[in-house]
C-alpha cells in the first residue's frame, strides 16, 4: 500500500487514550470507570422522541430538514440565552451566542481563530485530554499551570503570562475534568484581571456546572470580564444528551465571534438543525428542572458510594462536590499505566492520569468515572481495583 505523507500537524499527536481504552472493554462483566458518559437512566429518550415528532410535524418541520444559518437556529439561541440568565447568572444577548456541535467544537474554533503554530496556550495541569489533543493538532506550545484543591495557581499563571505572552488560557472551572476541583471565586476574579492585563483570551469550558450535589454555585469567570476576553462555553451533553452534540460559545467580542462563525462554515456549515430544535424545545417546555432533580440525586448516590469504597484503598482521593469524576493519586512509585492491564484482567478499567498532562509524567494518578455505573457496580469495580493494587 502506498506510503502517504501526512500533514506535519499530526506529528506527535496520538489518538484519544479514552477511545483506545474502550477497545479493551469487550470482555463480559467488565466494569468501566474510564469514560465520561451520563448514566443510561439520565437519557430521556421517550420525551425526546416525542419532541422530535412534534417539531418535525410542526410548521418548522421542513426548515429543520433544510440547510440553516451557521449562526444557529434562532429558537435555540433564545432558549440558550434564557438558560444562561436563569441557571448560570449571566445576561447575554442572543446575538452573542454561537451554537456549536458540542463545546468540543467551540474549543476547536477558538484554536482555529487564535492560534498559529508555536503560539502558547496555557492549560491546567492536568486538563481534559480531548482539548489537549486539539491544541497539539494546531501546533500550540502547551504550558501547564499547576493546580491545587482551589484550582489554578494564580501566581504561576501570572508568571507564565509574563514569560510566554500566551494567546489563550483553557480552564474548566467547575468540577474540573479530570480532577473534580472547583476554582475558587477569588481566583476567578484574578483570572479575568490577568487576562485584561496581559491580553489573552480565556476559554471558560463549563459543561459540568449543573452537576452540583452539594454546596453553592459560584459566579463564572465570564461575569468578571470587562474587556470581552472571556469566552464562556456551555454544553447540553451532560444535562440532556451527549448524542445530540449541542453546545454554545458566548462571545462578547464581535470580531472574535465573526472569526468563529467563518471557521465553523468550513467545518460543518452548521450544527444539525434537528439537534438544535430538540434542545430548544426541551428548554422551552421547562423540562430541564425536573430532569436535573432526578439525575442529581442519582449521581450524588453514585459519587458517595465511590468515595466510601475508595476510603479503604491506599490512595489520596481529591475532594469534589459534583461533576462526573474522582481523581486519585497513588504512592509515587506506582505506575497506573502498567496497573491498568492487571485491572482489565480483573474486570475493571480507568484512565491513567498521565494522559491528562500536557507533558506526561504523574504516572501515579488515575481518573475514575462514577456516573455510568450503578452503586453495585461501583462496589464491585473498586474491589477489583483494590485486588489489582494488592497483586501489583
Amino acid at each position: 500500500m502506498y506510503d502517504l505523507q501526512f500533514a506535519r500537524r499530526f506529528d506527535g499527536v496520538s489518538g484519544s487514550a479514552i477511545r483506545d481504552i474502550f477497545k479493551l472493554l469487550g470482555q463480559p462483566g467488565m466494569i468501566s470507570f474510564a469514560g465520561g458518559n451520563p448514566a443510561w437512566d439520565a437519557l430521556d429518550n421517550e420525551t425526546l422522541s416525542q419532541i422530535a415528532r412534534d417539531v418535525l410535524a410542526g410548521p418548522d418541520g421542513k426548515a429543520l430538514l433544510q440547510y440553516g444559518a451557521t449562526e444557529g437556529w434562532k429558537p435555540l439561541r433564545e432558549q440558550t440565552a434564557r438558560f444562561l440568565r436563569e441557571e448560570v447568572g449571566i445576561d447575554v444577548a442572543e446575538s452573542e451566542i454561537l451554537p456549536t456541535t458540542g463545546s468540543t467544537q467551540a474549543v476547536d474554533l477558538l484554536l482555529k481563530a487564535l492560534v498559529n503554530p508555536g503560539d502558547t496556550v496555557l492549560v491546567e495541569g492536568p486538563s481534559f485530554l480531548g482539548s489537549l489533543q486539539a491544541m497539539r493538532i494546531y501546533g500550540a506550545n502547551l504550558v501547564e499551570i499547576p493546580m491545587d484543591e482551589q484550582g489554578l495557581d494564580i501566581d504561576a499563571l501570572e508568571r507564565a503570562a509574563i514569560a510566554y505572552r500566551p494567546k489563550m488560557l483553557y480552564t474548566i472551572p467547575n468540577f474540573q475534568n479530570p480532577t473534580g476541583v472547583t476554582l475558587s471565586t477569588a481566583r476567578r476574579k484574578e483570572i479575568a484581571r490577568l487576562a485584561a492585563r496581559y491580553g489573552f483570551v480565556v476559554a471558560e469550558d463549563d459543561p459540568y456546572r449543573g452537576l452540583r450535589y452539594a454546596g453553592n454555585h459560584l459566579p463564572s469567570i465570564f461575569s468578571f470580564d470587562t474587556e470581552g476576553l472571556v469566552v464562556y462555553l456551555t454544553s447540553f451533553s451532560k444535562l440532556i444528551s451527549p448524542g445530540t452534540r449541542v453546545g454554545a460559545a458566548v462571545v462578547k467580542n464581535p470580531q472574535l465571534l465573526r472569526k468563529l462563525v467563518i471557521g465553523k462554515q468550513s467545518t460543518d456549515l452548521h450544527t444539525p438543525l434537528i439537534s438544535q430544535a430538540l434542545v430548544a424545545e426541551y428548554l422551552a417546555r421547562d423540562l430541564l428542572g425536573a430532569h436535573m432533580e432526578k439525575i442529581l440525586g442519582m449521581y450524588a448516590r453514585q459519587l458517595q458510594t465511590m468515595q466510601r469504597e475508595l476510603a479503604a484503598l491506599p490512595v489520596k482521593v481529591f475532594p469534589t462536590q459534583g461533576g462526573l469524576f474522582v481523581w486519585c493519586a497513588l504512592k509515587a512509585d506506582v505506575d497506573t499505566v502498567a496497573l491498568l492491564q492487571k485491572c482489565i484482567r480483573n474486570g475493571v478499567a480507568y484512565v491513567p492520569g498521565t494522559h491528562f498532562y500536557a507533558n506526561g509524567g504523574h504516572l501515579n494518578t488515575l481518573r475514575l468515572n462514577f456516573s455510568n455505573s450503578t452503586p453495585e457496580q461501583i462496589v464491585q469495580g473498586v474491589a477489583a481495583l483494590k485486588k489489582s493494587m494488592e497483586e501489583e
